[in-house]
């Protein structure tokens, strides 16, 4: 009798030791798949801050890294090693790139056909009459803006698969689609390796892969345009969430006039109109970006209605009278910051 009292006493005590070491290997997949690894740097002109979470995400997130500093030295327009910088200064000669190269270009082409031309990747020759890639700004004279203008067209580029051809004079400016593009690269490269859950801040370019560690969704913060503030918050998960604005970049010319970094490729001119900022939500990055660029030259109306003739996206308009205008998933979720409540609300139906 004692044999088996003694037997179970020890049965017992393997069973508590399996339980605690099961406890403890679960314990240590939680505490692993919760830990964020975080690298923080300057590129494609903004800060950048990968947070990828998981027992690899510090090896992926120095990876991401490389790779996001690798795409910055192929297309940087103001770089003389970058392959656009070369395909800028090819003097009307053919020039080959590289497939990804190649691939953002054609991208770029594809969304300035469907947006109109509202999107440019031609308009380099404008930024830099009004000096925005050097930051040495100036209001240009009207005689240069038009003269500059016959380099701008984005359906005179001749691209065949690897190879660019661009008429003399003319140059490529890929910013306003690297970050989102390059972040739906990262974000893919990110998940093919098991990467369940990270945020990739590409200057307010944001990627979010899966939903928070613990299950919850991302809360992204929307800038109040018109200030230093943040307007609201939106919930979210699995979505690029890209904003633009002209209070990004501008300078006030010696006339005291605010001109603002997004030029309308029609006029040579920086956009004058009732958006305060353009925030584009949809499974692309690449496309969200072109987006919030594209609807901001268009205005709001014209916003909208691009918006209903697709569909295929979610969208916040701040315009400068202080109403923001949202989609129905976008109005569901999110919600007003703090002080903001007094601004007006209205779903685009």
């Amino acid at each position: 009798m004692r044999g088996s009292v003694v037997r179970g006493r020890k049965k017992r005590g393997v069973i508590c030791c399996i339980l605690l070491l099961l406890g403890a290997a679960a314990l240590a997949g939680w505490v692993s798949s919760h830990q964020k690894h975080q690298v923080s740097f300057f590129a494609m002109d903004t800060y950048i801050t990968l947070s990828v979470y998981g027992k690899d995400g510090q090896r992926l997130a120095r990876e991401a890294k490389e790779r996001l500093l690798s795409m910055e030295g192929l297309w940087s327009a103001t770089d003389p090693k970058s392959e656009i910088y070369a395909v800028n200064h090819s003097g009307g000669r053919q020039i080959t790139v590289s497939p990804e190269t190649a691939e953002l270009l054609s991208f770029s082409l594809k969304m300035a056909e469907r947006t109109d031309g509202a999107l440019d990747p031609t308009i380099y020759p404008l930024l830099e009459a009004w000096g925005f890639p050097t930051k040495n700004n100036r209001v240009p004279a009207e005689s240069e803006i038009q003269k500059r203008l016959a380099r701008v067209g984005y359906e005179k580029v001749l691209q065949e698969g690897n190879h660019v051809r661009l008429a003399d004079g003319m140059s490529l400016d890929l910013g306003a689609v690297a970050k989102g593009y390059a972040g739906e690269q990262i974000s893919s490269f990110l998940r093919e390796n098991g990467v369940r859950s990270a945020l990739l801040d590409l200057g307010r370019n944001i990627e979010a892969i899966g939903k928070r560690p613990d299950g919850t969704l991302w809360q992204i913060g929307i800038q109040d345009p018109l200030s230093e503030g943040v307007i609201g918050i939106l919930s979210t998960a699995d979505r690029a969430v890209v904003t633009s604005g002209a209070y990004e970049r501008y300078f006030i010319g010696e006339d005291g006039v605010f001109y603002g970094h997004i030029l309308d490729p029609a006029t040579g001119y920086p956009i004058e109109n009732d958006l305060g900022s353009v925030t584009v939500i949809g499974e692309d990055g690449g496309v969200c970006d072109a987006l919030s660029t594209a609807l901001f030259v268009m205005g709001k109306d014209k916003a909208i209605a691009y918006w209903r003739a697709h569909r295929d996206f979610d969208l916040i308009l701040i315009t400068k009278d202080r109403t923001v205008w949202m989609t129905q998933e976008a109005d569901s979720a999110f919600r007003f910051y703090d002080g903001y409540e007094a601004w007006e609300r209205r779903r685009i139906e």
